[in-house]
């Protein structure tokens, strides 16, 4: 999902914060009154390690339980697991005795998200030539429309690998060289350059190695798609978190006039492997000259037509917001801001068990 909905709660002035916890004899309102929100601390002691010390496993434990339980429906954001969610946080934050730190004296500051429900096709043909190879949905393809309409086409498309598919002036990087990409569909490594710890963070992901960026950076080419070759260690998990995400409404902010590609699409590196095969190139030769600074885009000569229906929804989600006002007159204007993601994916495909 592009974006989350999160809770939130500000502690004002780290000197000299504290609240009153909530009163309750049952276990689970015990755990809650001895968490590091609920400490009265001193800016002179070790409020850190103090705090940490009251992190326990049990009461972690039982807030996993809870939320990710299936009462709470996967909370997918606008649906009635997320409402609960977002209620059950209230009550913890009303427990710990923090504030409503909504802008209307309110727990919850709330938005408008765009729910677009993805009909991807069985299948995915490529030509070449009079030649046609077909990809398989799922087994080697997750792909999305980047348009917030009820149904995106492309007709024609040719295939360009583009390396990392990153412009980055301050590392004297252009991975495009000004070629014409207008209506292309741009395949692209993921992640960034690592081998250099003075280029692009070496080992540190930056946002040019993020697949949001990758798409983006695709749509300012005025590409009519992208394809990002996925691999574990790219990216950090396996293709199957990506089958799961990829198969459950996709959740956005409303767009705006930024540029966007019809097609957002991840394959398995297998996959593109045999795309490369299709058009008589090898994927590890052209990645291999990606690497350098000097690299040129390079085209395909494969083609693509796709079309796919979405079914679009406006939806509502919120943040959850509560307050622990701080005490120094002098920090009164400063906050401290703590967040995470309250939502998740929702309900799913089934697995093999039938648990969706």
């Amino acid at each position: 999902m592009r974006n989350l909905p999160f809770f939130v709660f500000v502690c004002l002035a780290l000197s000299g914060c504290g609240s009153e916890s909530g009163s309750g004899t049952d276990t689970r309102e015990a755990a809650v009154a001895d968490t590091p929100v609920a400490l009265e601390v001193s800016g002179s002691g070790p409020a850190a390690l103090t705090a940490v010390e009251q992190i326990e496993g049990d009461y972690m434990r039982d807030i996993v339980v809870e939320i990710s339980s299936d009462a709470y429906e996967g909370r997918g954001p606008g649906t009635a697991g997320d409402q609960k969610t977002r209620q059950w946080l209230i009550g913890e934050m009303q427990r710990l005795g923090l504030e409503p730190g909504a802008a209307d004296g309110g727990w919850e500051q709330e938005f408008e998200l765009v729910s677009m429900d993805n009909r991807q096709p069985d299948t995915w043909t490529f030509d070449k030539d009079g030649e046609a190879l077909v990809l398989d949905q799922w087994d080697d393809f997750i792909v999305s429309s980047g348009v917030q309409q009820d149904r995106t086409a492309v007709s024609g498309a040719e295939l360009v690998f583009v390396g990392y598919g990153m412009q980055a002036p301050e590392f004297e990087w252009d991975d495009y060289k000004g070629a014409d990409l207008e209506g292309k569909i741009l395949v692209m490594m993921n992640n960034d350059p690592d081998w250099d710890p003075d280029l692009f963070g070496g080992e540190t992901r930056l946002w040019y190695g993020r697949w949001d960026y990758k798409y983006l950076s695709a749509a300012r080419q005025g590409a009519a798609g992208a394809i990002i070759i996925h691999t574990t260690p790219s990216a950090g998990y396996p293709f199957q978190v990506l089958q799961t995400s990829g198969t459950t409404p996709d959740v956005q902010l409303p767009a705006g006039d930024e540029p966007r590609n019809q097609i957002e699409a991840w394959a398995t590196e297998d996959a593109v492997r045999r795309i490369f095969d299709f058009a008589g190139y090898d994927l590890d030769e052209l990645r291999e000259a990606a690497y350098n600074r000097d690299f040129e885009p390079v085209p395909l000569g494969v083609s693509t037509s796709f079309e796919m229906d979405v079914e679009m929804k406006r939806i509502k989600s919120a943040n959850v917001l509560g307050l622990i006002p701080g005490s120094d007159p002098e920090l009164a204007d400063e906050a401290v801001i703590y967040t995470a993601h309250h939502d998740h994916l929702g309900i799913g495909t089934p697995n093999a068990d039938g648990d969706a």
